[in-house]
């Protein structure tokens, strides 16, 4: 089972479930605050944060390693109320999309689907992400063993990262045999990543139910998408919200405002079935 974290509000009694996936390289808790924030706010809900496969505390999962299978593993959460929304950022968008076709295809559709500044295209060519490719390059460059998380984020700035991209990534450390180690399962995350790119997902925002929400100075939609994204919109197949002063990391960059789209735009839970 995946690891993961329930919040929900001191008074509230939640109807429904509402899970909060990272992108590559991160981990459940990156998105504590805000889930905090919408529990509170919306309490009907029960905010869940989710380490993804390869990540946090969800390590050694079975082949394959795929966005689908990273899908399917959400379907074995236990959880005391019905799973029926979702948001993912970044490569957790393509997993969240994956998961609300799933859903669909098994006559238990989503209440709602939320992507962060993930675009549904294919990308070969990785374009728009070579700040990540950036970092998978150091991190392969890099020691398997560390002294301390110190050591860690001074390697990792001297092969060219932020100090604030390395301290986060150090948050992925585990102790072991007196050092530490970078705790993710690069493997798995290579293999997902080539099939991140590889994955074409317009028609399950074509299928309705989806809310796109872009950073307006991040580079992953490209103009193409952007104008696949805004027709859709004005067709009223999908939602689509531009935080025009956010980068990439949307959630880091404007909290305030994804916090408000959240409360304001996420429709009712209402009771389900029982299964997730």
């Amino acid at each position: 089972m995946l690891a993961h974290e329930t919040i929900a509000a001191a008074e509230g009694r939640p109807r429904a479930a509402f899970l909060f996936l990272h992108g590559i390289l991160g981990r459940g808790r990156n998105w504590r605050s805000l889930a905090r924030s919408f529990a509170e706010e919306r309490p009907e809900w029960l905010a869940v944060t989710v380490d993804l496969r390869a990540h946090g505390d969800s390590l050694g999962l079975a082949p394959p390693h795929t966005v689908a299978a990273a899908a399917a593993d959400l379907g074995g959460l236990a959880l005391d109320v019905p799973v029926r929304g979702v948001l993912g950022h970044s490569f957790g968008g393509k997993v969240a999309l994956a998961f609300a076709e799933q859903r669909r295809e098994a006559g238990r559709p989503l209440l709602t689907t939320w992507v962060i500044d993930s675009t549904p295209s294919a990308r070969p060519d990785r374009r728009g992400s070579e700040a990540v490719s950036k970092v998978l390059d150091v991190l392969a460059e890099m020691p398997e063993r560390f002294s301390d998380r110190r050591a860690f984020v001074s390697a990792a700035t001297e092969r060219g990262l932020a100090r604030p991209i390395a301290q986060w990534l150090a948050m992925n450390l585990r102790s072991r045999d007196g050092g530490y180690v970078y705790g993710v399962e690069m493997d798995v995350v290579d293999a997902m990543l080539e099939d991140y790119f590889a994955l074409d997902q317009w028609p399950v925002v074509e299928a309705g139910g989806v809310q796109l929400v872009l950073g307006g100075k991040s580079p992953v939609f490209d103009a193409a998408d952007r104008d696949r994204a805004e027709g859709l919109a004005a067709a009223g197949t999908c939602g689509l919200h531009v935080i025009e002063d956010a980068g990439h990391w949307v959630h880091a960059d404007a909290p305030g405002e994804l916090s408000e789209l959240l409360r304001e735009q996420v429709p009712p839970a209402a009771r389900g079935d029982r299964s997730t």
